[in-house]
């Protein structure tokens, strides 16, 4: 791959942390249900458009919160290292905007000055129940009993638990922002998820798919995002699941034929993190770049039996890095709940990485 900028493009930036929110609150309605349910209830196409179940039309669910709590607080440590010169506080302000966001949820744990998420912590959507995983509900409680003294309680080195669910990759577009080099994002990646997912192939996926972005908004094309990414990825222990996922959704992408709900399924259901992945690099592979890309992928990546939320939010992440804000349906990024917020989110993160 050439060598590309240090910095994100603005735009990319912004359509990354829309597009997330826009699968999300796509594939909310629907998550885990059988593709003939969907189908049943939503027609042949299946869903195609926001729908009022569940959370009502354009909402959110856990998936954009921690997303959205992830940028503020990268945004929050590269302004502390501007500004004081105090570097490597990713992890501490992560965790700590990350138990913020479990009081949100209703949690009760031990008093203690959380105060991590700044002004999102008046946005009622980012504050509200809209349901969390169970791992990383579990985990942060962890971190809450140990009294939370500002290091981080779960790491790469230091399992928190052995969960390979996609709670990592599903929050860390965020991650490709702020750093120069790739292999610094794959970590990071990879730490941050390792907050909640101990386990290889629940940290791995999220270190790729920071990766990915980290190149989509520099201006790669997605093949060479994805072989960067999968290059770090087998340099590290217990990579092999997530790896032969990969792999499984590149050579999915290569057969001929139109992409369908049937062939994306047999990738898994998105629970786990390499299969959440797979489906997203798979969908993101095989729609036409163009102005239906968006809508045309989401669809395809929400529509399957199984965790129809992430998949959507993780591939709205690759797809909007990749082209854009506007490679989605207006009605979408003006209906999806969370729409002004996201706006003065990503004008944060471009003040700050751009």
């Amino acid at each position: 791959m050439p060598d590309l900028p240090p910095r994100p493009d603005p735009g990319r930036l912004l359509g990354c942390l829309l597009g997330g929110a826009i699968g999300d609150a796509l594939g909310a309605p629907v998550e885990g249900y059988s593709l003939d349910r969907i189908r049943a209830l939503h027609g042949p196409s299946g869903l195609t458009g926001f729908s009022a179940e569940r959370f009502g039309a354009g909402a959110i669910t856990d998936d954009t919160q921690l997303t959205m709590f992830t940028a503020y607080a990268l945004v929050r440590a590269a302004e502390r290292a501007r500004t004081r010169g105090f570097g490597g506080s990713h992890l501490v302000l992560l965790q700590l905007a990350y138990l913020t966001w479990l009081r949100g949820q209703g949690e009760t744990f031990p008093e203690m000055d959380v105060h991590g998420g700044g002004w999102l912590e008046a946005e009622t959507a980012l504050m509200t129940r809209r349901g969390p995983g169970r791992s990383t509900i579990a985990a942060l409680h962890r971190v809450a009993e140990q009294t939370f003294r500002g290091a981080p309680f779960g790491t790469v080195e230091h399992p928190v638990n052995d969960s390979k669910g996609c709670g990592g990759v599903m929050r860390a577009a965020p991650c490709g922002f702020p750093l120069p080099d790739p292999d610094d994002t794959f970590r990071l990646g990879c730490d941050m998820a390792a907050l909640t997912h101990g386990h290889p192939s629940g940290y791995l996926p999220a270190g790729v798919q920071a990766t990915v972005v980290w190149a989509l908004l520099r201006g790669a094309d997605l093949p060479d995002a994805i072989d960067t990414a999968r290059t770090l990825l087998v340099r590290r222990p217990g990579h092999e699941e997530t790896a032969e996922a990969l792999d499984a959704a590149v050579d999915l992408s290569w057969k001929s034929g139109p992409p369908t709900a049937e062939r994306l399924s047999t990738l898994g259901a998105g629970w786990i993190g390499p299969e959440a992945l797979a489906i997203a690099v798979y969908v993101a592979l095989t729609v036409p770049p163009g102005e239906r890309a968006g809508r045309d992928g989401l669809v395809l990546a929400v529509n399957h039996a199984g965790d129809s939320d992430s998949t959507g939010a993780i591939t709205g992440g690759i797809l909007g890095a990749a082209y854009g804000p506007h490679v989605f349906p207006a009605r979408w990024r003006e209906g999806v709940e969370v729409a002004s917020a996201i706006a003065r989110l990503a004008a944060e993160c471009t003040a700050e990485f751009c």
